[in-house]
């Protein structure tokens, strides 16, 4: 999924770093669309490997009946469910929004903060909606995730120092993932929201075309 996501940023960015004049047609500017379908996607599945974890370590002998096959298809149909909606509910307000110019945004992806700047009418109550489906949401499952290894902690001061050691080294990996995925997710949003109404002019300055 990782590779998925990053395959649909990436590129772009490599070949922008190596341009002189930054241009993305509107039309590219849709495939936000994928980025944050498949943003919302590894969220949920974060989520769900997250409460995974949780029944191992704390209910270990009623793992198997909590989180059988059916239950983890049910988890991934549910992940891509709620990151099909996250996305097409940010697709769908850019789509009828109104833009004018300048046809110019100080980032290296058409995402959804940036865009805004272009519109020509008052966004107070779209930039409301974007913050609460992208930053809002990023923030309270972070902390959801949060939370959980704290109640993992929580219940293995019980155990012995190996069991200790056994548990958490089946959670490095997940946490090493949510810490690299989720800060960076964190920074950007924050960083965006405090320059939504700035001007950009430097040289990151991406350029959208018809």
């Amino acid at each position: 999924m990782e590779l998925f996501y990053t395959s649909t940023v990436v590129p772009r960015l490599i070949r922008d770093l190596a341009a002189a004049r930054k241009t993305i047609s509107y039309n590219s500017c849709k495939t936000l669309f994928t980025a944050h379908l498949l943003a919302g996607v590894e969220i949920f599945i974060l989520v769900s490997m997250a409460l995974d974890r949780y029944v191992a370590i704390v209910k270990p002998l009623h793992y198997m009946a909590i989180m059988n096959r059916r239950k983890g298809n049910l988890l991934v149909v549910v992940a891509w469910g709620v990151g099909f909606w996250h996305s097409i509910a940010l697709l769908l307000m850019v789509l009828r929004l109104p833009f004018c110019g300048p046809n110019q945004i100080d980032h290296y992806i058409c995402d959804v903060k940036p865009l805004l700047k272009l519109v020509c009418k008052d966004i107070h109550v779209v930039s409301i909606l974007v913050i609460a489906n992208s930053g809002m949401v990023v923030v309270v499952i972070f902390l959801v995730l949060v939370a959980s290894y704290l109640l993992i902690l929580y219940h293995l001061r019980t155990r012995s120092s190996a069991g200790r050691r056994k548990a958490l080294s089946t959670c490095s990996s997940h946490v090493t993932v949510v810490v690299l995925f989720f800060v960076p997710c964190i920074y950007t949003q924050k960083y965006e929201d405090e320059n939504c109404h700035a001007e950009g002019r430097g040289s990151d300055v991406t350029w959208i075309t018809e």
